[in-house]
């Protein structure tokens, strides 16, 4: 029974990921802890994994679309590396309970910002105007706008790595918004981009939790991870049949629901 709710549960997060380039952590560590029995920091270790595998298998179909800039991707991810070390490290030394305290109050902010932000690009198209990131700016503003969100992406990987070492989660959600306000990208090439990024900082904060003492369930995490990444296949499909913007309100709505189930067995516990 264990290893079918892995599979289900890693296939619908993958899809997840496939389609947003986000949401893959955020979603797999209260699954692993509450609905796999996992401890919080075993789950987090597990869940960089999945993400990190389930963002790899997502990166070949949207490189395929031409949605990666690889060249801002592997900055990011260089970027994130010393984040994700610290907060890994950092991790592994609060009490579970913390832990999964702080990692609802995550999963309710980042709800809310995903929905804002859906709702909002949703209005825009209503109003015939462009959603954020629709990539309508000219090659002069682009440019201008590149060189003042340098120091907002240095910032933004930094946080990025701190939340996937921390937490065990991707940092898309933080990653896909700042690509779409700060390089003015399209929003399906931040969530192909935001893939990459996603394979380098969980892959270092993974590397980070070697000889920390966590353990990782390996049967469950692979079969997990296997059915994450054939649902993030899937997901990159659906980039190009489903608008974003109600991409992006789903999500938003799925992570306030796990926000409040996640809270409720927190207390209980």
């Amino acid at each position: 029974m264990t290893l079918l709710a892995s599979a289900v549960a890693g296939l619908l997060i993958g899809v997840v990921v496939g389609a947003l380039g986000a949401g893959g952590g955020v979603l797999s560590v209260p699954v692993l802890t509450y609905v796999l029995g996992q401890p919080a920091h075993d789950a987090a270790a597990g869940s960089l994994l999945i993400v990190g595998l389930t963002a790899l298998a997502a990166l070949r179909s949207a490189a395929r679309d031409r949605r990666v800039h690889w060249r801002e991707g592997l900055l990011f991810g260089a970027l994130s590396i010393a984040g994700s070390v610290l907060g890994a490290r950092t991790s592994v030394r609060l009490d579970e309970l913390l832990l999964m305290r702080l990692f609802c109050a995550l999963l309710g902010v980042v709800g809310l910002i995903m929905l804002r932000r859906g709702v909002a690009a949703r209005r825009a198209l209503g109003t015939g105007g462009g959603a954020a990131g629709d990539g309508a700016a000219t090659a002069a503003v682009r440019e201008e706008r590149r060189r003042r969100g340098l120091l907002a992406i240095t910032l933004a990987a930094t946080t990025t790595g701190l939340l996937t070492g921390f937490f065990g989660v991707g940092g898309g959600f933080i990653v896909v918004p700042m690509l779409a306000l700060a390089l003015d990208f399209p929003i399906k090439e931040a969530a192909g981009t935001s893939l990459l990024v996603m394979v380098i900082s969980a892959g270092a904060g993974l590397l980070a939790r070697v000889g920390t003492g966590v353990a990782v369930d390996w049967p469950v995490v692979l079969l997990f991870a296997g059915a994450s990444m054939g649902g993030g296949v899937l997901g990159g499909s659906l980039t190009r049949r489903v608008p974003g913007d109600i991409l992006t309100i789903l999500l938003g709505l799925l992570l306030l629901g796990v926000c409040a189930a996640t809270t409720a067995a927190t207390l209980a516990g």
